[in-house]
């Protein structure tokens, strides 16, 4: 009887949680919540008559919040997402478009000491090479976000990076859109990746990383650039295990970033069966799928990618594009 009612307890609870959630986030308590955030700005230096242009037409987007709320959770391989992140018609348009751009990618590759298919393969995977850049207005998703209240330090932080950017005049409020998130642009930079990372790279005095390919290439080498990309290095191999050996040593985790010596004596091979290079470079095992899935020995130049994205299956997903757009298919 007493687990019985402790039960019904709690089931009250969350429902009266889920109502009161419900009750609380309305339209006339984002208002307030702007006002707020209004007065915060006003106290960082912001201008009124600079506020109440930009924050004149912010709403409250439900919608947004639904989506934080309810990320997908349905567990996919790695064979299932490399088949929808990197179809063989991605490949085809990236092999073009680095073709088409070669002369401006390899002048950005050389400045910033970044390959120029890498350039093209996180933007290949960040927005389909610009189509898809999201359509929902920055700071009413931001705004929206923060005011749900889960990471509302988060959101905050983005939401007066957002204004930073437009009083910087990199794009103006009616063009300042990005993804539910947050994320804008061709490279999907949150704000304070932006103010961080974005480069006027054609000198224009914008930093538009939502229609101008210079600024993006050179943004998005700025990054990796500035994270610790070697260009005399690639991202990773796929591996195989002898000798009885199941991956015991994998992961991210420095202690077990280790020369490639050390991965052949315990048991790693290329993935046709024979040793792995002699040579110098310390790697990372990673097995994103157990050891029965692919298998991978990372360099340096994949925990950089992870300071971009912590999914390694993101980070595998650049690479191969990455080395198929080296092939030429």
């Amino acid at each position: 009887m007493f687990v019985h009612k402790f039960y019904v307890v709690v089931i009250v609870y969350f429902i009266s949680f889920h109502f009161a959630w419900a009750e609380e986030k309305t339209e006339a308590g984002f208002k307030s919540y702007l006002t707020q955030l209004k007065q915060e700005a006003t106290a960082k230096g912001y201008e009124n008559a600079f506020l109440e242009n930009v924050m004149a037409n912010i709403q409250f987007r439900p919608t947004v919040v639904k989506s934080d709320r309810n990320q997908p959770e349905k567990k996919i391989t790695l064979d299932t997402y490399l088949a929808t992140r990197v179809p063989d018609w991605k490949v085809k348009q990236a092999v073009e478009l680095y073709q088409k751009n070669q002369a401006l990618l390899e002048e950005i590759g050389k400045k910033y000491g970044v390959q120029p298919r890498f350039i093209v393969a996180l933007w290949g995977n960040e927005s389909n090479f610009g189509k898809i850049q999201g359509k929902f207005d920055v700071l009413s998703a931001l705004t929206s976000l923060a005011y749900e209240g889960r990471r509302e330090t988060l959101f905050k932080k983005q939401f007066f990076a957002a204004l930073e950017i437009l009083q910087e005049g990199h794009t103006t409020v009616e063009s300042f859109k990005g993804s539910w998130a947050g994320a804008m642009g061709q490279s999907q930079f949150m704000p304070t990746s932006f103010l961080a990372y974005a480069v006027d790279y054609d000198g224009d005095g914008k930093k538009d990383i939502w229609n101008n390919q210079a600024d993006v290439f050179a943004s998005i080498a700025h990054f990796l650039s500035s994270e610790g990309w070697d260009d005399q290095s690639t991202w990773g191999r796929q591996v195989v295990f002898r000798e009885g050996y199941a991956g015991t040593h994998a992961g991210l985790d420095k202690k077990e970033y280790v020369p490639l010596s050390t991965w052949q004596a315990r048991g790693v091979r290329r993935y046709n069966g024979n040793d792995l290079p002699d040579v110098n470079i310390p790697a990372s095992l990673i097995m994103p799928d157990g050891k029965d899935g692919r298998l991978y020995l990372v360099y340096n130049n994949f925990h950089t990618l992870m300071k971009w994205n912590r999914s390694s299956y993101f980070g595998i997903a650049v690479g191969y594009l990455s080395d198929r757009i080296k092939r030429g298919y």
